[in-house]
């Protein structure tokens, strides 16, 4: 039993362990040998190209075939309605923990930034929401950039197909289409240990420096709270959703894939399909985690409202100001969630919810380019917190859909091992 225990750990955390192994190499090469790793940039585009190239039909396809084959839209409405509850949560949860971290460990403390003239746009928060929510154009929703309204239109679509499809030929046409693009993105999955390794060595042979120089202090604080966060309000939602231990077992035995790329990456939407993956692992039904998951991927980021009150924070404390009240705290909070919802779900997406901060408190221009550099330096472990949280609201979303009991059910019958 113990040998058969044995080998079923070390296949499902084979090619972890593999992909992290790149990672690891290719950021001490990085280090190492910066000019050589440079050069090595092509090869890491190459997997980040191909995976944004697939997701886009992937999302349309995933979220339009999960509509379209319920049987009965009400479920549909109880998984909107049950995952923007789990999304305003952990949200909040994140924020509070956050404000309560830099109130103890201010991160602009000791700080001192030269800071340089510059322009800043005017952006109101009407038009970004529009924006966030809507394209003027057909062709402008077929873009990694505009995930939201592909979502939106692709669960517009999907009903409209559930109301006039009556022989369900649609359906199924969507769902097969959809197992070809998983098929492509298994495939493609097989390079990313080389891909991300190549990615990696050259982020760290540009950009390591910066990691050193005078944003560490905030650094220090937001790093390890990320990962702190990662094992133990990851725990904490993975325990209550799976109505116990075995919740955590198996969200932990099937999570690394999705947090490893997405820490690479830096783009929940490039981790979408290795998260798709590893939800069905956990047992989160099609339905749930093809709505779940590509939603999460745009709105769902508690690692953007660590992040967003971070900036804030720091910005306070460059320009002198005193970052205390709940006023202050209240309009911190609701400027982290917004800039989840805006963010695009791609490397500098943050920049639109930067702008939001810096209009909003009424900093000078100079203060985009200092929280930029932030928001640079902070999306390894924030984009890891938001593409490991979408897998696991999506087990707390069947718990609030299915009942307390779904996953030892699903053990019991063999569906999925622990």
């Amino acid at each position: 039993m113990s040998n058969i225990s044995r080998s079923e750990v070390l296949k499902s955390y084979r090619f972890p362990m593999i992909l992290l192994g790149g990672i690891i190499l290719g950021s001490i090469l990085g280090f190492a040998a910066p000019e050589f790793s440079r050069n090595l940039a092509p090869f890491g585009d190459i997997f980040i190209n191909l995976m944004f190239t697939a997701v886009v039909p992937l999302v349309f396809l995933s979220v339009s075939s999960a509509v379209s084959n319920m049987s009965d839209l009400k479920r549909l409405g109880s998984i909107l309605k049950n995952l923007l509850l789990t999304f305003l949560v952990t949200g909040l949860i994140a924020s509070v923990l956050i404000l309560v971290v830099v109130k103890i460990f201010p991160p602009a403390e000791g700080v001192n930034i030269a800071f340089e003239a510059g322009t800043l746009e005017e952006i109101s928060v009407g038009d970004a929401v529009v924006n966030a929510l809507t394209v003027p154009d057909f062709a402008d929703i077929l873009s990694r950039s505009h995930m939201l309204p592909l979502i939106i239109f692709s669960i517009f679509f999907a009903v409209c197909v559930t109301l006039t499809d009556k022989t369900g030929k649609i359906s199924k046409a969507l769902d097969m289409l959809n197992q070809v693009f998983m098929k492509m993105i298994n495939l493609i999955m097989y390079y990313a240990p080389i891909g991300l390794g190549c990615y990696f060595a050259n982020l760290v042979a540009t950009y390591g420096p910066e990691l050193l120089g005078s944003y560490a202090r905030a650094m220090a604080i937001y790093y390890p709270l990320c990962f702190i966060y990662f094992f133990v309000a990851f725990y904490a939602y993975s325990y209550w959703a799976g109505g116990g231990a075995i919740g955590p077992k198996v969200f932990f035995k099937n999570i690394f894939n999705p947090a490893v790329t997405s820490l690479a990456t830096c783009s929940s939407i490039a981790t979408l399909p290795v998260n798709l993956t590893a939800t069905a692992k956990m047992g989160v039904k099609k339905d749930i985690r093809e709505i779940v998951l590509p939603l999460g991927a745009t709105m769902h980021m508690d690692g953007t409202c660590l992040s967003s009150i971070l900036k804030i924070s720091f910005l306070f404390g460059i320009f002198g100001q005193d970052f205390s009240g709940m006023g202050t705290y209240l309009t911190a909070i609701l400027i982290s969630v917004l800039g989840g919802v805006v963010m695009s779900g791609v490397p500098g997406g943050g920049l639109i919810g930067e702008m939001l901060i810096c209009n909003i408190y009424g900093f000078p221009p100079e203060a985009f380019p200092i929280v930029a550099a932030i928001g640079f330096l902070v999306d390894p472990p924030a984009t890891m917190v938001n593409a490991s949280g979408d897998a696991v609201a999506s087990m707390m979303v069947t718990r609030l859909i299915e009942g307390k009991d779904w996953l030892k059910k699903k053990v019991e019958s063999g569906e999925i091992v622990a």
